[in-house]
Formats: structure tokens, sequence, C-alpha cells
């Protein structure tokens, strides 16, 4: 523990503040041990054979798909039809890749078995078939689930404050700050959906500043970024290798079987998990009725109250393996099982109360309204807690 932490005066109860809409927020004071109280202790159970059993099904189908689309596509003689049913496969196929990744990322959390070098092989092979260094993957997402919400320690999805909005676009006051056009908002959101993911894990963006140090030695590839401890290096050496692997296993299939093969099942696939994980994540971690908290302010059950759980029908229970439906109680307990995260939930909700956040809406019409209304966050009641604000005219105008 950091001497930060054991130094950190006790943070302010009672504490009111207006979100983006203009609603009273009220900053929750439970604790997390009123959290695990309230949690069942046979949600903890981890089955490495049920897992595996995932695995495997979430492979089968990919296969499955790629052999069917592969076998029967190309004797469909109209040429739209046959470029749509092209479109269906590699989506369907990336949306049981995402399945996959959500499974690696179990593996990182300790969450796919009780053996952790048998989670840290399967994820490793996973997450570097699909694009992702593993380990260094896990470690920062790690330091992300130590400080969410924490305005000056979290390492994903760190908003502007409203000076470094202001700043950013060249302007000495908000009032000076023109509304962005929603062409510019559409614009951010194809570069945010297709290339966020690499582009965080090359250069760190959305991720904290760090003063001095060039966009690539703060990579996520690079083994002495200061994203990572110093007894992690050869873990990130071998999150680069299991990348190479990939590169090369894709270099050597496209030499054997032709570009369009590739480009239908792995890398156009690969661009949907890209997506999806952005998409998710995202709206898992933004939203108007969400704060961010500075050092005094922030306890790790608030931040992880600065979540919020969604909606994604059939695919997101059934295939994206509730990861967005389930998100608050995973941001609570990470060694929990996807499978059990339900029940866990039910069981939080009842000390969360007016704290647990949950919108149904469709998540394609949250995710244009979020970009448009969560552009910075602003402590407007100088009480060290930061709510989303927006220069769009939507909800409360900044000060």
């Amino acid at each position: 523990m950091s001497s930060t932490t054991t130094t950190q005066k006790a943070p302010t109860a009672g504490i009111v503040t207006k979100d983006t809409h203009g609603n009273d927020f009220r900053v929750p004071d439970y604790t997390i041990k009123d959290i695990l109280q309230a949690i069942p202790k046979d949600c903890y159970n981890r089955s490495l054979v049920r897992s595996l059993g995932y695995v495997a099904r979430d492979i089968a189908m990919m296969v499955f798909i790629g052999w069917a689309g592969n076998s029967m596509i190309p004797m469909v003689a109209l040429p739209l039809v046959r470029g749509c049913l092209w479109a269906l496969q590699l989506y369907l196929i990336g949306l049981f890749g995402f399945g996959l990744w959500i499974l690696a990322h179990e593996c990182g959390h300790g969450a796919f078995s009780d053996y952790q070098n048998i989670n840290d092989f399967v994820g490793w092979v996973l997450h570097s078939y699909l694009g992702v260094p593993y380990f260094s993957w896990k470690f920062s997402h790690a330091k992300h689930h130590k400080a969410t919400g924490h305005l000056s320690r979290d390492m994903v999805f760190v908003p502007h404050t409203q000076e470094e909005f202001v700043e950013g676009h060249g302007a000495n006051k908000i009032g000076e700050v023109m509304e962005d056009l929603p062409i510019w908002t559409l614009a951010v959101l194809l570069f945010q959906q297709l290339g966020g993911l690499q582009f965080y894990l090359a250069t760190n963006a959305t991720g904290q500043s760090i003063p001095g140090v060039s966009w690539w030695a703060k990579s996520h590839y690079a083994p002495k970024s200061p994203i990572f401890e110093k007894n992690q290096f050869w873990y990130i050496i071998l999150s680069d290798i299991g990348i190479l692997a990939t590169v090369f296993g894709v270099y050597t299939a496209t030499q054997a079987f032709g570009a369009f093969p590739v480009l239908v099942n792995w890398f156009f696939p690969w661009l949907w998990v890209n997506h999806w994980l952005v998409f998710v994540t995202f709206l898992q971690h933004t939203d108007p009725s969400m704060p961010h908290y500075s050092e005094k302010e922030w306890t790790f059950a608030r931040g992880a109250a600065a979540t919020i759980d969604r909606d994604f029908g059939f695919v997101g229970q059934h295939i994206f393996h509730d990861i967005i439906e389930t998100h608050v109680l995973h941001h609570y307990v990470l060694r929990i099982p996807f499978y059990n995260a339900r029940k866990a939930t039910k069981a939080i909700k009842e000390v969360m109360g007016e704290h647990y956040r949950y919108e149904g809406e469709s998540m394609w019409k949250s995710l244009w309204k979020v970009l448009r209304s969560c552009q910075f966050v602003a402590d407007e009641d100088k009480n060290g807690v930061y709510m989303f604000r927006n220069v769009n005219g939507i909800g409360v105008r900044p000060q």
C-alpha cells in the first residue's frame, strides 16, 4: 500500500452535486465490506472444466461459421448477395471472437479457474490470437481496477478536465469554445471504434498523461514503459512474442491460402473484436450520470460504483458472457466468474440502492448520446466530485 493511501484523510460523507442533466447525484458512503458481505459464497466457485467448455464452444462456432461460409458463399451467383453473406460471416466470427476475448479477460483476473498458471496460458494464447498483448493488458488493466474513477490514478478512459479541454481548443474560457458539429462527433466515433484499442495499446491514449515520455516509451509493447513495474519486464517480452507469433501466423496463412480467406476469417473479424471492446468498455465507464473523484474523495467502493450495467440482449448474455450486464459487480469482485455474476449482481444491488446504475436503452443510441454529452469533467461545487459536461448545449451549461 502506498504512503499516499495510508495518509489520505477520510472522505467527506453526504456529498450531493449535479450530474450532466442537472439531477442530484449523491455520492455513495457504503464500504467495500458492506458489498462483500452481501455476496453469496457460492458465487466465488470457479470451474476449469466449465470455463474451458465456453472456450471450446466459441472456437467451435468460429470454425463452423468460417467453414460454412467458405463452402457455400462462393456458389452464390449474385455478387451483391454474395457480398452481404461475406459481411455476415465476418460479423458473426467477430461476435464469437469477442466472446473469446472476454474469456481471456477472465483469465487475467483469475476468474477463469483456480489455477493461475493455466489461466495465464489460456489467456496468453487467446489474447495473442486476437492481437492483444496478454500480460501487458493484464497489468495495466489491474491498475485500472484498483483506481476506477480516480481522476489522477485510473489507467483508461480518463476524461479531460474542463481546464484541459479549454486549453486543448486554444481558448481562454469555456464560452469561447465552439459547439462541436455532429459530423465531428461522427468522425471521432469512427476512429474510436475502429482504431481506439490499437491506439491505446501503442500510445497509452486515454490513459494517464506521462510528461516527458515519448508515445512509444509508454506503449503497452515497451517492456520498460512506466505503465509497468520493473519485475514485469519479461512478461511484457512474452506478450510481444505472442503478438509476433500471430503476425507470423497471419503472414504464413496469407502465403498458403491467399489474402481473401485471411481477410474474411481473421482480419475483418479482428476489426469487429476491436470495435466491440471499445464499444463495450467505453459505455461501461462513461455516462452523464457517473462521477470521477479527486484523491481526497475517492474510495474503492465509490470508484467501483462509477460504472454502469447496460443491456445487449441475446448477444450480451449468451455470446459476450454477460460482460455488459454485470460490469458493476465485476469492479467490486474480480474473481467471480461470469456465469455466477448475475446472482452476485442481484445481491449487491440491495446494498447499492440508488447508486447502482443500469441503462436499458439501445447501446447504439447510448453511444451517440454519451459522445455528445460527456466531453470533459468539472468540479463546479469544488467538493472533489467531477461530473461530465459538454459544449454542445446538452444538460447543465459548464461554468
